[in-house]
C-alpha cells in the first residue's frame, strides 16, 4: 500500500467514526422531538425484527409530539410495545390508526444525565480515531521498514496522519458542544 493510498483509508475511516457518533448524537432525546429518536426501535412483527422506519411514516407535528403512522394498521400495538420496552421512557398513545408520544421536559437531573451519556459517546469517537491513527502510523512504518519509503516521507507522512486526527477530533468535540447546549437548552 502506497502512503497515499495509507492516508485515504485512514480519512474515509476517520469520516465513518463522525458519522457513526452524529447518528448516535441524533438518538439522544433533548427537549426537542425529532424522528430520530424513534426510528430505529425495533419492533417484532411479520416473524421477523424490523424498524419503526421501514414500517411507518414519522413526523413532529410539534416541537415536542412524535406521530407515527403505521402503513399497516395491524402492526399498531407491536409498534407501541416495542416503544414502551425502548428506554425512551415515554409513554405511547394510540389514538385509531396513529401513534402519538408527547415528550415530557426534561428535568435538570435527567439532563446531566444525558450529558454524560453523550460525553461517553464522543471519547468513543476519539479514542477511535486515535486507533485509526495508530493503524496508519503502524502501516507507514512496514513500509519505511520495507524501504518503499524514507525517513523524510515517513516524517512528512506521520504528520498528515496526525492533522487529520487533530482535524476528525475537533469536529467530534464541535459536535459534542453542539449537543451539549442542545441538552442544557430548557
Amino acid at each position: 500500500m502506497t502512503p497515499d493510498e495509507i492516508l485515504l483509508e485512514t480519512e474515509e475511516k476517520m469520516i465513518k467514526t463522525e458519522q457513526v457518533i452524529q447518528h448516535e448524537f441524533a438518538g439522544v432525546r433533548t427537549g426537542k422531538a425529532s424522528p430520530a429518536l424513534v426510528e430505529n426501535i425495533m419492533v417484532e412483527v411479520y416473524g421477523s425484527q424490523m424498524r419503526i422506519r421501514e414500517l411507518a411514516g414519522i413526523t413532529t407535528p410539534e416541537p415536542r409530539v412524535i406521530v407515527i403512522q403505521p402503513w399497516d394498521a395491524s402492526t399498531v400495538t407491536a409498534i407501541e410495545k416495542a416503544i414502551q420496552k425502548s428506554n425512551l421512557g415515554v409513554n405511547p398513545a394510540v389514538q385509531g390508526k396513529v401513534i402519538r408520544i408527547v415528550l415530557p421536559e426534561l428535568s435538570q437531573e435527567r439532563r446531566i444525565e444525558l450529558d454524560k451519556l453523550v460525553k461517553k459517546m464522543a471519547e468513543d469517537g476519539r479514542v477511535a480515531i486515535r486507533n485509526i491513527r495508530r493503524e496508519a502510523i503502524e502501516h507507514l512504518k512496514k513500509e519505511l521498514k520495507a524501504h518503499a519509503i524514507s525517513e523524510d516521507d515517513f516524517k512528512v507522512f506521520e504528520k498528515e496522519v496526525q492533522k487529520l486526527t487533530d482535524q476528525y477530533i475537533a469536529k467530534i468535540d464541535e459536535l459534542l458542544a453542539k449537543k451539549e447546549k442542545e441538552i442544557m437548552t430548557v
